[in-house]
């Protein structure tokens, strides 16, 4: 399984950016699909998964801002951001596991569990 992130950037206080993930595989077609960030000196967090079920969940201080959606046909992940700020920037990790039995915002705090992960793309976000 490959994973390449794409759509990281600068933004100012209050814009948006869509976040991308393709999403590679010939042998596994359902996975728990998530993004992490870490910004320096933090510990990667979880920011939005979705589960087996297709069940999504978001972390608290992005809840109301940010969107996690796959496109099926295109095999890719999604994160819109939108009112972004400062506090955002981070580097930003897309994730997926075929195997994850965990279901709903349990699976923000599973990072250590997922099996693959991309190479990150950048956030940065100015006051």
């Amino acid at each position: 399984v490959q994973l390449v992130e794409s759509g990281g950037g600068s933004v100012q206080s209050g814009g948006s950016l869509t976040l991308s993930c393709a999403v590679s595989s010939v042998t596994y077609r359902h996975y728990c699909l998530g993004w992490f960030r870490q910004s320096p000196g933090k510990r990667r967090e979880g920011v939005a998964v979705i589960d087996l079920d297709g069940t999504t969940s978001y972390a608290d201080s992005v809840k109301g801002r940010f969107t996690i959606s796959q496109d099926n046909a295109k095999n890719t992940l999604y994160l819109q951001m939108n009112s972004l700020k400062p506090e955002d920037t981070a580097m930003y990790y897309c994730a997926a596991d075929p195997y994850l039995q965990i279901r709903g915002p349990d699976l923000l705090n599973a990072k250590g569990d997922f099996g693959y992960w991309g190479q990150g793309t950048q956030v940065t976000v100015s006051s």
